[in-house]
């Protein structure tokens, strides 16, 4: 390479200092085994003790988690939580690339953080998340938002204390992001933001490689934790107290796969019979739900009958084009047979809209799904392209606008089918899980059913916490109202 200026010289002295996201190395999969590391941290810094920080969280529920253990680290380091982004010393945006969206959302929280910044020159700015994993949304933070301090990665969170510690001794921006297959990490600290539920992270990665989906070049490749350390830790939240776990994984119903001695109903069994009350999990891919964890859902009462099964799109085209594996009558065959074996169930999808060349039958398919299978709910969205994934590539000929009508039109039959299912639990006595005051009503309490439905209570604030039978006396399109039996 031949360098022309001393500034040259300089920014390659930079770029080889950090350790900037590939896109290429990140879809490398091998068979190496997989790290376990069981980390064993202490921090004890008096330079931030006693300041405040302020995280914000976009995305799914991994990002959710991993918003809590980065609460946890910062408060390692004496950092009080602070909800007002002025308030604030350290600032954290742990982001989501799943959508445009998303992206757009960041990019203009950061706007605000550089006003702030202005005014606080000593304040610490790091992005991290799925995003950090993009080549592209680090070369903009390079290139336009040269007042971000840090950047880490979804692979090295456990990295945090020492880089917002290294800060005060650097006077650029500091790229940590790891683009490799991934390890597992263990003894992770977490501020959990409810004593009532939890997150449980059972895998990590994803290898399905939807030609639409991100997910597995930022979050590496699928592995598993080891059973015995998931039993552990929801072992502990029995002990403490807590009524509901959630089981975390990009493709949950995969896990084991990587691992020699257990599946995923294996470990279903296995949580069951820590006789936590309830137990749920996110999120399934049709491709590995199989008859065995129908039949663990079904004989276990503390296995909640909510069932969260993407379908993305009605058409077999569509869906071939996704790389999703499966055709539609092998979605309605599982639909079907899940609805028939588990009693009760509610199953709710996710559904996009206008992926490339979409044809108007392709969708008409997708409404044909929706009314045969009138889910209890659904999350819709227009294709969003991420750069790097194949389908970014596909030349796409249908509008924008066709594709609002689109999502107008499927909305419009999704919601009808939501306030259908709801309309069926009025009269009837149900369990609810109660977890706060509610934010409609101070007078009453919320929670949710064993279905995944919000309910509005009449009943004390002692009822917080508890499982308690509900009796329905309103439903609306997305949540119910009851009073306390």
């Amino acid at each position: 390479m031949q360098l022309s200026t001393f500034f040259d010289i300089i920014l390659l002295n930079e770029v080889e200092s950090m350790q900037l996201p590939n896109l290429k190395e990140a879809r490398k999969r091998t068979n190496e085994e997989v790290p376990y590391i069981y980390l064993d941290e202490k921090y004890d810094s008096e330079v931030l003790k006693g300041k405040k920080y302020f995280v914000k969280t976009y995305g799914c529920q991994m990002n959710v988690h991993d918003g809590e253990e980065i609460c946890a680290r910062l408060e390692s380091l004496g950092l009080f939580k602070t909800e007002v982004l002025e308030e604030a010393d350290v600032v954290i945006l742990n982001t989501c690339a799943i959508r445009e969206n998303a992206h757009d959302k960041v990019f203009g929280y950061l706007g605000r953080c550089k006003h702030l910044k202005r005014e606080k020159p000593e304040l610490i700015i790091g992005l991290c998340g799925c995003m950090a994993q993009e080549e592209s949304v680090v070369e903009e933070i390079r290139n336009k938002h040269p007042y971000v301090d840090i950047i880490f990665g979804t692979h090295n969170i456990n990295d945090l204390q020492k880089l917002v510690l290294e800060v005060r001794n650097r006077k650029k921006l500091d790229v940590n992001v790891y683009s490799y297959e991934g390890k597992v990490f263990e003894n992770i600290p977490y501020k959990r933001e409810s004593n009532i539920k939890a997150w449980v992270n059972i895998m990590y990665g994803c290898d399905k490689f939807c030609t639409y989906c991100i997910v597995p070049y930022t979050r590496g490749k699928q592995r598993s934790r080891k059973s015995i350390d998931i039993i552990k830790e929801v072992e502990d939240l029995v002990k403490n107290g807590y009524q509901e776990v959630t089981l975390l994984g990009q493709n949950v119903n995969a896990y084991g796969k990587d691992l020699d001695d257990i599946s995923f109903s294996s470990l279903l069994q296995k949580i069951s019979d820590t006789k936590i009350p309830r137990i749920r999990f996110v999120t399934s891919h049709p491709w590995d739900f199989t008859d065995d964890m129908i039949e663990v859902i079904a004989k276990n009462d503390n296995i909640m009958p909510y069932i969260h099964l993407p379908l993305q799109s009605g058409s077999s085209d569509i869906l071939r084009k996704m790389g999703r594996r499966y055709t539609k009558e092998e979605y309605l065959s599982l639909f079907n047979k899940i609805k028939e074996k588990i009693p009760n169930v509610a199953i709710t999808t996710d559904i996009i809209v206008g992926f490339p060349n979409e044809s108007d039958e392709d969708f008409k398919e997708t409404l044909d799904v929706v009314n045969t299978c009138q889910f209890d709910s659904a999350f819709t969205f227009i294709y969003s392209p991420r750069i790097g994934t194949p389908a970014a590539l596909i030349k796409d000929e249908v509008s924008l606008s066709v594709k609002e009508e689109r999502l107008q039109e499927l909305n419009k039959v999704v919601n009808e089918y939501s306030k259908q299912a709801n309309l069926k639990y009025v009269g009837k006595v149900v369990p609810v899980l109660i977890e706060g005051v509610s934010e409609k009503d101070e007078t009453k309490v919320f929670g949710y059913t064993d279905t995944m439905k919000l309910v509005n209570v009449v009943a004390s604030k002692e009822t917080i916490g508890k499982i308690i039978n509900v009796k329905i006396t309103e439903a609306k399109s997305f949540s119910l109202d009851g009073e306390e039996c």
